[in-house]
């Protein structure tokens, strides 16, 4: 899932990144796009997310973290962060940008624009 030089997007502006089983239960891959490296988590319940692969507290690469429920541990200093919303777990402050993501047919489909509401900060 290294799409690094031309991303190519369909028609309503989503990218196929690969299908599910390309991505491990608990594990993570990292989509290269000009604007920075986007993760891809598959959890135990096979619920796919998409951060920004940076660590809000030090940038840290969270698509090298643990993966735990619907939570990610960043491999550098432990924080929480929620794969649904990129929150960091309390009392941590601080917010990974969150892009959506579909399943459709197996194959996993990301929007290459942030969600609003948790920008990188």
């Amino acid at each position: 899932m290294n799409h690094a030089e031309k991303i190519m997007t369909d028609a309503s502006g989503w990218l196929e990144v690969g299908r599910i089983e390309d991505i491990p239960p608990l594990g993570a891959r990292v989509v290269r796009t000009p604007d920075g490296d986007i993760a891809v988590f598959r959890n135990a319940e096979d619920e796919i997310f998409a951060l920004r692969d940076k660590c809000p507290h030090k940038g840290g690469p969270l698509s090298q973290g643990i993966v735990h429920g619907r939570r990610v541990a960043c491999p550098l200093h432990d924080w929480k962060i929620h794969l649904d919303s990129g929150e960091a777990v309390a009392p941590d402050e601080g917010c990974a940008a969150r892009y959506p993501v579909r399943v459709e047919d197996g194959f996993i489909r990301l929007s290459l624009t942030p969600d609003e509401g948790c920008a990188d900060r």
